[in-house]
């Protein structure tokens, strides 16, 4: 049994289901589809951060931390997740939100996850597009310390090398359901963006004794790009576990689906995310799992597995952003 070095919390329901895409796989021939639902991780309607903050709230405790500070988009799922994290424990928790050029509609400023931050009682900034995230929330924890707060700083999307312990711990999860189910996965697709998802589980799959392909399709940056902070974080993680390098090799990256950037809404991810509720029940987000779902298929298509593999598609969660993009996804 591995056991990683890091405290951590209980926020989450573990394990998350596994389960195969029934209707989805009746519709092509091969590969088999299955999905692990890590939307299903319960915190805030849930999603991958989850895993990261039972790691990040741990360290924050032991550091005697009293409010924490984070950062992401407008629609971060990360800053929710945290928000609802930091009242669960009793923290108060500080969102630095950055707005995302070209999405002004109501909704996107309105509802869905920001509503959700709120509803948690965190104090939500809102700051430009283009302004430094790291200097905004620098500057308000020395003015946090001089009240006598101790603040405690988290990246983007929980990526650091604390956070994504919480992926090596779901890269051993997914290990345990596929010795428990007699399974075996040819390849596993998900969204990559801050890279801890990414990193983490191929740091547990590698500790597991798992070779298996970890395709991250990008959601804001250049596949050459993302490759290098993923690689970069993946060695962090096994330093802290003193495990062997990984080789860039093991770290592949697809950067055709991500549309004009980050958050930007393109005409596969609505396909694919309304293909995957009206076939499966299952609700995708725009900005990440659905434009991840939307890579997979086109994978499918173009005969990138082959017909006898099963692949399994990573559902990182981020659902209150569909009500974000309503101006994209309702049909009237």
């Amino acid at each position: 049994m591995h056991k990683i070095p890091l405290a951590k919390l209980e926020l989450g329901h573990w394990p998350t289901p596994l389960e195969p895409m029934l209707r989805l796989n009746q519709m092509h021939q091969g590969p088999e589809l299955w999905v692990k639902r890590d939307d299903c991780s319960g915190l805030a309607m849930g999603g991958n951060k989850t895993r990261k903050l039972e790691y990040l709230l741990a360290d924050a405790q032991q550091q005697g931390g009293t409010t924490l500070l984070t950062a992401g988009g407008v629609q971060s799922n990360h800053a929710r997740q945290t928000a609802a994290a930091a009242a669960k424990i009793g923290l108060g928790c500080e969102l630095f939100l950055e707005q995302v050029d070209g999405l002004g509609e109501p909704d996107y400023q309105h509802s869905g996850n920001l509503l959700l931050n709120q509803l948690l009682g965190a104090r939500v900034h809102q700051l430009p597009a283009g302004q430094n995230l790291d200097e905004a929330m620098a500057l308000r924890a020395q003015t946090l310390t001089a009240s006598g707060q101790v603040p405690y700083i988290m990246p983007v999307g929980g990526s650091n090398v604390v956070g994504a312990m919480g992926y090596v711990a779901c890269g051993l999860e997914l290990a345990q359901q596929m010795q428990d189910q007699s399974l075996t996965f040819n390849a596993i697709v998900l969204a990559t963006g801050s890279a801890g998802t990414q990193a983490g589980l191929l740091a547990g799959l590698a500790l597991a004794g798992l070779d298996i392909p970890v395709l991250g399709i990008t959601v804001s940056r250049s596949s050459e790009e993302q490759c290098s902070k993923v690689l970069a974080l993946v060695h962090e993680v096994q330093d802290r576990l003193s495990q062997p390098h990984l080789h860039e090799d093991h770290v592949i990256c697809f950067d055709q689906y991500y549309g004009a950037g980050y958050g930007q809404p393109t005409q596969q991810m609505v396909e694919a995310l309304r293909l995957a509720a009206s076939l499966e029940g299952l609700l995708l987000d725009p900005v990440y799992s659905g434009k991840a779902f939307a890579g997979l298929l086109d994978l499918v298509r173009h005969g990138y597995f082959y017909p006898s593999d099963r692949v399994l598609f990573l559902h990182t969660g981020g659902t209150p952003g569909v009500f974000a993009y309503s101006h994209c996804l309702s049909e009237s």
